[in-house]
This record gives C-alpha cells, sequence and structure tokens, in this order.
C-alpha cells in the first residue's frame, strides 16, 4: 500500500470528541469506572489464584490466566481513556499515547480471539478424549500455544499500527470514545478505504475462520455430552459446555451484529458505533472471570478458603 503525499500536519495530540454529544457525563463515566474496577478486581483474582495455587497449574487454568491478563489489558487500554473524558473532563491524549493504546487495544482483541479458541480445543479434547487429555494438552504445549498466540498478535498489530503512524493527520480529533484503529484512520487527511484492507482480512480471519472453529467445537461437546448416560455428572457437564460457551457469545455477538447489519444495507450513526465499542470492550471482561471463577469448583473452592483463613484469623488473634 503506497502512501501519497499529503500537505496535512502531523498532530501532537488528539480530542476525544465522541462523548460531546452525550448528556449524562458524571454518571456514564461512573458506570464505566465502577466496570473497569470490576474487571481488574475479578479478573487480578483469578491470576492471583491460579498462580499462587500449584493444584491449578493445568492447561485449562493457564488459558483462563492468560485470558485474564488479555482482558485487564485490553479494557485497561480503552476505559482509562472514557473514564479521563468523562469524569476528569481532559479529552486531550498525545499522539503516540493514542497510538499506544490503539496497539494495546488491537493486540488484545485479537489475543482474546485466538484464546477462546484455545479453551475451545482444551473442553473438546477434556470431553472428548478424557483418557488422553494429560497427554494431549500438556502444561509445556499450552503454554506454547499461548505464547505463540501472543506473537501472532503481536506481529499482526506491529503490521496495522505502523499504517496508521505513517498517515498525515489533518484534525486533531477522534470522533469516537477512544483511540482504536478505525478512528485514528478516519481523522487521517486520506481516503480511509484502503487502510482497511489489512484490518478487513484480520476481521474475516477472526469471523470465517475462528468463529466457526469454535462453534464446532463446542458443537462436537455438546453431542458429545448428549450421548453419555442420563447421569448428574453428565448433566453438570452439559451445563459447564453451555456456561464455557457464553464469554464466546459475549465477545462475538457485538461483531457478529455489526457485520450483519452492515451486510443488510443498514448504516450505524456515530452514537450506535460507539455504543457497540463500549459493549464490545467491558461487557466480554465483565464475563469471563464471573464464568471462569464464581462457576467454576476448584477456583470458588480456593477463593473461598482464602477468604475463610482471612475472616478468621483476627478472632483468633
Amino acid at each position: 500500500m503506497s502512501l501519497v503525499n499529503f500537505s496535512g500536519q502531523n498532530v501532537v495530540e488528539f480530542t476525544i470528541t465522541g462523548f460531546d454529544h452525550l448528556p449524562h457525563h458524571k454518571l456514564m463515566g461512573t458506570v464505566i469506572l465502577l466496570a473497569y474496577c470490576l474487571v481488574l478486581l475479578c479478573s487480578g483474582t483469578n491470576i492471583c489464584i491460579i498462580s499462587t495455587d500449584r493444584r491449578l497449574h493445568r492447561p485449562m487454568y493457564l488459558l483462563i490466566c492468560n485470558l485474564a491478563l488479555v482482558d485487564i489489558m485490553f479494557t485497561t487500554s480503552a476505559s482509562t481513556t472514557m473514564i479521563s473524558a468523562l469524569l476528569a473532563g481532559d479529552k486531550t491524549i498525545y499522539y503516540y499515547s493514542c497510538l499506544s493504546r490503539v496497539y494495546i487495544y488491537h493486540l488484545g482483541d485479537i489475543t482474546e480471539c485466538l484464546t477462546l479458541s484455545l479453551m475451545a480445543v482444551d473442553r473438546t479434547v477434556a470431553i472428548s478424549e478424557p483418557l488422553r487429555y494429560a497427554t494431549i494438552l500438556t502444561n509445556r504445549r499450552v503454554f506454547i500455544l499461548i505464547v505463540v498466540s501472543w506473537l501472532i498478535g503481536i506481529g499482526c498489530m506491529g503490521k496495522v499500527v505502523s499504517t496508521a503512524d505513517q498517515l498525515p493527520y489533518c484534525q486533531p480529533v477522534i470522533k469516537y470514545v477512544f483511540c482504536d484503529y478505525p478512528a485514528m484512520i478516519r481523522a487521517a487527511c486520506v481516503d480511509p478505504e484502503p487502510y482497511f484492507l489489512v484490518p478487513s482480512i484480520l476481521a474475516l480471519w477472526i469471523m470465517a475462520g475462528q468463529f466457526p472453529l469454535i462453534v464446532l467445537s463446542y458443537g462436537k461437546l455438546v453431542f458429545t455430552v448428549l450421548r453419555l448416560p442420563h447421569t448428574e455428572k453428565g448433566g453438570r457437564t452439559f451445563r459447564t459446555v453451555i456456561t464455557h460457551f457464553i464469554p464466546v457469545v459475549s465477545y462475538y455477538a457485538p461483531k457478529l451484529v455489526s457485520v450483519l447489519l452492515t451486510r443488510v444495507g443498514v448504516r450505524l450513526n456515530l452514537t450506535e458505533r460507539n455504543a457497540m465499542l463500549i459493549i464490545s470492550t467491558l461487557v466480554p471482561p465483565l464475563i469471563n472471570p464471573t464464568v471462569y471463577c464464581l462457576r467454576n469448583k476448584e477456583i470458588r473452592s480456593v477463593l473461598l478458603h482464602v477468604l475463610w483463613r482471612k475472616a478468621v484469623v483476627p478472632f483468633k488473634a
């Protein structure tokens, strides 16, 4: 993709204007702040429990820990900008700070997608091949897969962000609620369409590659579980499969809605696009630790044990 010379000057900082036409800034900022704090608390709790308890150093929990780390990174890159604009009234952000948040946000997005795919494969092997699970998915192999997923994200986002960094910017205004690649491209003094080619290929890979893989994996799980005898264990396994599919739905639903609306000719206005961005940024990181912590018996038992010890120690003292 060749860059064309423009007379525009590169900006030093951007102004976030996505919230300007919306009322109740303080209320909205408070809600986003509370959601962000819950993400930090719940995901941080998952990471602490899994990293400190050696009994949880197993493939599934390594993936849960990785997902929690991705959720924190993904949410932080966007939430801090929105909170600053809504509660502190600081709508300006330096150019390179904005560019780094674009990188972190999209790195978190693609890494979360790959992590959800790995977790679907993990559950498929665990339920379909329970006797071979420990030999097929070892901690070492899962760790390598996690590293590879990060390297894929780092490489892809390096290309995307370097493209945005080479563009001239005529207006120091981001019309969205935080810094992401589409927002920066639309702030540049170029025709934006050619610069969406690489992101479109990545989005196609996510939607047409990863999502069908995940759906097929969970479909195989449901088929396997339905063939089990109608025992209490079989019913519990089925509920676990359905529960684990909820984070997948929360991650892909906003993306699928945007794609489907575009395909039927519905064009979202700026407010609707910003609403979709906020939902896709905050909802999945809120749901993930709820599913993988509160609904997970082993993590829940460790957490209750720690809380019980903290409650009992003062009385003994």
